[in-house]
């Protein structure tokens, strides 16, 4: 998205910290960014939505897969420069828009 993120983490370990992973994720990436463009790149705040054992993972990777082709920044996901996983090809198994939506929405 052109001026925010959307990214799906799982916890690995019982010391699995969010706020400590998003704090030294925007630290590393802000300074970076600083230095090159003598800009700020976040905002102090950030919305998390933690998962509930109902809701499919692939359904939350599905959503903000398709979320470039929602705001009208591309007509098929695969065309968005900055879609991806690290993980698993999304591309292969989300043929088509997730029905999931965060609480908030």
């Amino acid at each position: 998205m052109p001026d925010h993120l959307h990214f799906l983490a799982e916890g690995m370990s019982e010391t699995s910290d969010l706020v400590t992973f998003v704090n030294g994720f925007k630290q590393h990436s802000g300074f970076e960014f600083g230095a090159r463009t003598a800009k700020r790149l976040w905002q102090r705040r950030y919305y998390d939505h933690i998962l509930r054992p109902n809701e499919p993972l692939e359904d939350v990777a599905c959503y903000i897969w398709w979320n470039p082709v929602r705001k009208n920044l591309c007509t098929d996901p695969t065309a968005y420069q900055l879609t991806g996983s690290q993980t698993i090809d999304w591309m292969k198994r989300s043929p088509a828009p997730s029905p999931w939506k965060p609480a908030w929405k």
